[in-house]
């Protein structure tokens, strides 16, 4: 049996979808959380990042849309665009099995215009920013008086950033007679604050932290500052990850990493606040698609990622805070997979690691076995096409191009994204030449669509 036949009230057609999506098991969240908001109950819940939280409040969600209605009726606030794209795709996923079921992702870094257009068009399902959604709500242009489920996913996270005004202020836009459901990692006083500010006798729910201590292996290595980037090499060298996600606790930090890496021949590049929105989501694109090898970042990227074969975390610079520390090491060991984190402790911050990562094995560099000739070179490279949803292309139609008019096969195409003006595609870097080539002369669908390398 499924495992969420055990949940009577989930019809056959969304059973049959989540099976074809490869939802095999049901995790604890789900279990917990999708019987209390079916029966309509609030409910607050703290689960990790990786829990599988989407899943939890989305299937009971989508169940409840009335597609009569073309006005929003639930709204999902994240704290990070990352974070809202990926709530929506797999929202996208989840609701395949109903018709015309439409989700619109309000966020900065875009522009409002096709916001409000999609708006206007009709759309069931709002996810989006603090932000970026006070600022529809300052223009009128998102209604929400037929809003029958709030959802705040991440909510600690929210409050880190500053949005307590801008929730509250949304909060009081919306009907009374709903249903609010609240997810966050940790609980700070502000979280029970605001969960008092908007639930009605919440149902609560605790999902045990075991994840970070038995899915992860924790570590942590004495250095010197001075000590660091050759630390850092011995380590990469030494643990040969398919993939690593590096943090460092400040922009500068990230930019001279991850330099230092490339010039050692490492498929580096490096993700900070200071990116304009497109470079953010190109280097998180290029990293999910194994063109980067590793990703050298500061907290922008602690949350909101859907990375899920991430090998290795490494905390190049130690962070400020355990609820930091978390959130970086949940990076890696997900969705069931094994992970392992690594962190980087002068002597002068010997106290505060015991603090922040009491869990972190101590062991010496010396122990290690590096291979000196060993780097994390790419063997593919992405090419970006000037046209995506809005052109309406598909997957499948780059694919068709790619094998059946310039002669590739499909092993050496990787990972295809389609975004709303842009597509991407990961191609064996042998047949790189080739790929760029015969897309910059030939055509997509009968229509020539410009081309460059990322």
């Amino acid at each position: 049996m499924h495992p969420f036949k055990t949940i009577p009230s989930l019809p056959t057609a969304l059973i049959a979808n989540l099976e074809t999506l490869g939802y095999q098991t049901m995790t604890e969240i789900q279990a917990e959380t999708i019987p209390i908001a079916l029966s309509g109950k609030d409910l607050i819940a703290q689960a990790k990042t990786g829990s599988g939280k989407t899943a939890a409040f989305g299937i009971p969600l989508i169940l409840k849309i009335d597609t009569a209605i073309k006005d929003p009726q639930a709204l999902i606030m994240t704290p990070t665009r990352e974070l809202a794209d990926q709530v929506s795709k797999e929202l996208r996923r989840l609701s395949r099995y109903r018709e015309n079921i439409k989700i619109a992702t309000l966020t900065g870094g875009v522009p409002m215009r096709g916001q409000i257009s999609s708006l206007q068009k009709g759309a069931h399902i709002v996810v989006g920013t603090p932000g970026r959604l006070q600022d529809h709500l300052s223009r009128d242009t998102l209604p929400l008086y037929d809003i029958k489920t709030l959802v705040l996913d991440e909510a600690d996270r929210m409050l880190d950033m500053g949005f307590y005004e801008e929730i509250s202020k949304i909060v009081s836009n919306l009907p009374r007679q709903r249903q609010s459901l609240l997810f966050s990692a940790t609980f700070p006083d502000k979280i029970t604050q605001l969960s008092k500010h908007i639930l009605n006798h919440p149902e609560r729910i605790t999902i045990a932290s075991a994840h970070m201590t038995e899915v992860i292996e924790q570590i942590a290595y004495e250095v010197t500052p001075a000590s660091k980037p050759e630390a850092l090499l011995q380590i990469l060298r030494a643990e040969k990850p398919e993939s690593a996600l590096l943090f460092c606790n400040r922009k500068t930090e990230t930019e001279v990493v991850a330099e230092a890496l490339h010039t050692q021949g490492f498929a580096s590049d490096l993700l900070h606040g200071d990116l304009d929105q497109r470079g953010r989501d190109e280097a998180l694109l290029m990293f999910a698609n194994g063109t980067t090898r590793v990703l050298v970042a500061t907290d922008v990227a602690s949350r909101g990622l859907d990375i899920p074969q991430i090998a290795l975390v490494i905390n190049y610079d130690l962070p400020h805070d355990p609820e930091i520390y978390t959130h970086r090491i949940g990076r890696t060991g997900r969705a069931g997979a094994t992970g392992k984190a690594i962190t980087l402790v002068t002597p002068a911050e010997a106290a505060k690691q015991a603090e922040i990562a009491p869990q972190a094995q101590q062991q010496t560099l010396a122990a290690l076995k590096p291979d000196k000739g060993f780097i994390m070179e790419s063997q593919q490279v992405t090419l970006c096409i000037d046209g995506g949803k809005k052109a309406k292309l598909r997957a499948g139609d780059i694919l068709g191009t790619l094998c059946k008019e310039i002669g590739l096969s499909p092993d050496q195409i990787g990972k295809i994204t389609i975004q709303e003006r842009q597509s991407y595609v990961a191609v064996a870097r042998a047949a790189a030449e080739q790929a760029y080539r015969g897309l910059q002369k030939g055509r997509i669908k009968k229509r020539k669509f410009r081309v460059w390398w990322l």
